[in-house]
């Protein structure tokens, strides 16, 4: 039988405060409490649901990941308090949002989406047969989608791998903690997102590792946002690729894709093409040439320099 002691061990560190293990665990139950009241807390304002799939489109996009990112600040910004530190000091510190990592992940998102979309053309899986949109519409649209986009990759990356990376980092290891974190958020995808299969999965799996990665090498989540937004902002608006079944409303080019599910993926579009996997490790390769120079960088515990 236990005694006092050995438990309180296994439950506080020698600091007498929670052991990050567990402070993971209550922040992923917090989460989950979080974006359920949210959810409850938008449709008394804004009425239920209509029944069926939801439009697909940048407003009710940004509507869902607003609750996920509105859960990550909220959850964390409690741990946040009684922790004493900056909300922000979870990988999104706000003084370094515009440096240079942003911008370099936004790019390689552009790439990674692109590439994918050129072999889909040269391959004739994907046919361009003109614009969807015209005069002001395309401005308007491109706005809407890109800030859709700005909720789902600052709300996921901070929702996944922000104070839950951190925690897990500090309990297990970086590999690891990133393996769960990864087998977490492909399963979330799988369970929420129409006809998700095993391309999917893999391709998850291996984006969360990419993102994961570049918070190992760069400090911060700012090149995972970048990655995160240029990628969904490609494939929903510029390509026009399918998502989870559904085309989606106000996309650039009014494309049709019919070529094999291994290059385009099929109906989970070009995040779930068997090219997506190489692409990351092009752009693992990358992180590790860039930040070459300075060593793989560790979970925080205090605030970071400013």
């Amino acid at each position: 039988m236990a005694t006092p002691m050995t438990t309180s061990g296994v439950v506080f560190g020698d600091d007498r405060k929670l052991r990050p293990i567990w402070r993971a665990i209550l922040y992923v139950l917090a989460v989950v409490v979080a974006i359920q009241a949210l959810f409850v807390a938008m449709n008394a304002v804004l009425g239920p649901p209509p029944p069926g799939p939801l439009p697909f489109d940048p407003l009710d996009l940004s509507l869902a990941e607003g609750v996920n990112l509105a859960a990550a600040v909220l959850v964390t910004g409690l741990f946040a308090w009684r922790e004493r530190r900056r909300i922000d000091s979870y990988g999104l510190p706000v003084g370094r949002a515009l440096n240079s990592p942003t911008f370099e992940g936004f790019l390689i998102g552009i790439l990674q989406s692109g590439l994918i979309a050129l072999a889909m053309y040269a391959f004739g899986a994907m046919r361009i047969h003109g614009l969807a949109l015209s005069g002001p519409g395309i401005a308007t649209s491109a706005a809407a989608w890109l800030g859709a986009c700005l909720c789902i990759g600052i709300g996921e990356e901070y929702l996944f791998r922000g104070y839950l990376l951190q925690s897990l980092w500090k309990a297990v290891g970086f590999w690891p903690a990133s393996i769960v974190i990864a087998a977490v958020f492909a399963g979330v995808h799988y369970l929420l997102k129409p006809g998700e299969n095993a391309a999917d999965l893999i391709a998850l799996v291996s984006f969360s590792l990419l993102c994961c990665y570049a918070v190992r090498r760069t400090g911060n989540l700012w090149f995972a946002v970048g990655l995160h937004v240029a990628y969904d902002f490609m494939q929903l608006f510029v390509i026009g690729t399918p998502n989870g079944g559904q085309i989606p409303f106000g996309r650039l080019f009014d494309s049709s894709f019919n070529g094999p599910a291994w290059l385009t993926g099929g109906s989970l579009g070009t995040e779930a093409s068997w090219l997506a996997c190489p692409l990351d490790l092009l752009a693992f390769a990358y992180l590790w040439w860039r930040f070459r120079g300075q060593p793989s960088l560790g979970p925080r515990d205090r605030e970071p320099p400013t």
